[in-house]
């Protein structure tokens, strides 16, 4: 794999997914904050200040560098309005890239976040060298579970993870570059 120093925002049919810029922290901690996204969201901050810290943290790494994340925000083209934010970064593992979304609520049902995970995985293979990428989500997240299921990805592992009195019941998700015929 190989990490993209001379990153370009990837466009689709109706999206740009761009590197997420430290203005988008309102917008993004305002859909992030929204009780029924946050309960599914792995960010330790939500809040706007938190948001920016991570933008500009996340800032200084390329897409399929080791060592985190990188987000994208992605932006409707015809209007240039923030939907919503992907993430990726490479695992432990070679050749594997792991995937987050996130779509805000009023946009969500539009198929938004579809395209933007669509272009994300096709990105991850045709550019940054992927074997396989994989998206984690809760168990009880049917619409994150269904939009995997829409890209093509298959689920791979069904799991409990226990953290003092809590139990989280999640799913991992994958889909290989065999299977995309890329």
């Amino acid at each position: 794999m190989r990490a993209d120093d001379e990153f370009e925002p990837l466009q689709t049919e109706r999206l740009v997914l761009r590197r997420s810029r430290p203005e988008d922290h309102e917008t993004i901690s305002a859909y992030r904050s929204d009780p029924d996204v946050s309960r599914y969201q792995g960010w330790e901050r939500i809040d706007p200040e938190g948001i920016r810290a991570q933008i500009e943290e996340m800032a200084g790494r390329a897409p399929g560098q080791p060592g985190g994340w990188v987000q994208l925000s992605v932006e409707e083209r015809e209007s240039g309005r923030l939907v919503g934010d992907v993430g990726l970064s490479p695992a432990d593992e070679t050749g594997v890239i792991e995937v987050g979304y996130t779509i805000a609520p009023e946009f969500q049902g539009r198929g938004y976040g579809t395209e933007a995970v669509a272009a994300l995985i096709a990105y991850a293979f045709n550019t940054l060298g992927a074997d396989l990428v994989r998206a984690y989500a809760s168990a009880e997240n049917l619409p994150s579970i269904r939009l995997a299921e829409k890209v093509g990805m298959r689920l791979a592992e069904r799991f409990e993870r226990r953290h003092e009195d809590e139990v989280w019941s999640g799913v991992r998700y994958e889909i290989r570059r065999d299977v995309t015929g890329t």
